[in-house]
């Protein structure tokens, strides 16, 4: 069995602090983070008006800053290409062709916007958020920058406030219309505990996780996903067409029964986004009240038919993502799977799944060797529980 060991939270804020003494010369007054996430159920329906089920993983995006008295904003972060990034603070925020900085510009613009003022600062970024795999690495960068900043400009925000300016940040810099489950997840993490999201209301529910009873396997495909590629916001056009045609304001108003009586309104691929996002959001609200009530291969059944209709009917899969849900289906619970789906946008990255934790090896090891007979070469195991959400290790 080949999985990928956490790396511990104060390792990464050492690193980032040992860089920033090594590149600026003095030690950083601040050091943030913020986690990536991995979704267990509601794909696709975060920018639907859905129910939602992520948890905030044990890998973190970690900030090391200080202020600099100067207008000007410098990060540097080895994790991107080994980039170096000097940002006007007292010029007018707009995106720019060097990609990951469209982040960190998104996050100060919403500062700005909201008449916060951003001092001066240099910082480093480090992370151990695989970049590309669906586990929210945009989002984790996003939020732990808006934390350094806080405590830099002494100016906390609400924490919803802080997700929503986040989720513009990607929306305007880096060109992907996300919903705000990654940036809330990211911000309301909590250990040991799920973050069911009402994405219409915005309303957090922490559901209790024992991590005794089942484990959370995560495997990255490193099948990279490129989302500002356009086919995220096809699709994200797609449902809102859909919903119009409808006559309806929200999804989580639109019954099954008057979908397949209104399915002549719509066309094909329209027909086929709307069941997809009726129907996960009745699995995500069932997945909820089993995980209550613990009882596992209800929730793993809801992962299986949620990774199918996310291969036919959203059509975000991949035949990488394709091959590890249909050995764990075949595996079962004899074999120690309750369920996997693939998890975050689609088009590559990662699957999810809930696993008996004596039978890790017995799953992560036909998985590997399966996949790796196809596709030539391994996917990287991880195996995860609810952590705890953004916060300064190091605080003023």
């Amino acid at each position: 069995m080949s999985v990928l060991p956490s790396i511990p939270l104060l390792k990464l804020a050492e690193e980032a602090t040992r860089q920033f003494a090594e590149r600026f010369g003095r030690v950083p007054s601040l050091v943030a983070a913020a986690p990536g996430r991995v979704n267990l159920i509601g794909g696709h329906v975060d920018y639907n008006d859905g129910i939602v089920l992520p948890l905030a993983i044990d890998r973190y995006t970690v900030v090391a800053g200080d202020s600099n008295d100067s207008s000007t904003a410098t990060l540097y972060s080895n994790d991107r290409h080994d980039e170096c990034l000097t940002i006007q603070l007292d010029r007018p925020m707009a995106p720019q062709s060097d990609g990951w900085g469209n982040y960190a510009r998104g996050v100060i613009a919403g500062f700005q916007q909201a008449g916060l003022v951003v001092p001066g600062h240099d910082a480093v970024i480090v992370s151990s958020v695989p970049i590309g795999g669906g586990l929210s690495s945009s989002a984790s960068l996003e939020v732990a920058l808006a934390t350094l900043l806080e405590g830099l400009s002494k100016q906390m925000l609400d924490p919803k406030q802080k997700a929503l300016l986040c989720q513009q940040a990607e929306h305007e810099f880096a060109g992907v219309p996300c919903g705000v489950m990654d940036q809330i997840t990211a911000v309301f993490g909590q250990a040991d505990q799920l973050v069911k999201i009402d994405c219409r209301s915005l309303d957090v529910e922490l559901v209790p996780w024992d991590s005794q009873e089942v484990a959370i396997l995560i495997l990255n495909t490193h099948t990279a996903h490129q989302l500002p590629d356009g086919q995220y916001g096809l699709r994200r056009q797609q449902c809102t067409t859909a919903l119009k045609k409808l006559g309806h304001d929200s999804w989580r108003d639109v019954t099954a029964g008057e979908l397949d009586a209104k399915a002549g309104m719509l066309d094909e691929q329209e027909l086929r986004r709307a069941r997809h996002v009726v129907t996960e959001i009745q699995r995500s609200q069932l997945a909820v009240e089993a995980i209550k009530d613990r009882d596992w291969p209800l929730v793993g059944q809801q992962l299986f038919d949620s990774h199918e209709s996310l291969r036919e009917n959203f059509q975000v899969s991949c035949p990488e993502l394709d091959l590890l849900v249909d050995e764990a289906r075949r595996m079962g619970i004899p074999g120690g799977v309750y369920g996997m789906r693939m998890t975050g946008a689609g088009f590559g990255g990662c699957t999810v799944a809930l696993v008996n934790p004596q039978r890790l090896d017995d799953v992560i090891d036909p998985l590997q060797t399966e996949f790796r007979h196809r596709f030539g070469r391994l996917p990287t195991a991880m195996v995860s529980r609810p952590s705890r959400g953004t916060h300064l290790i190091v605080s003023p």
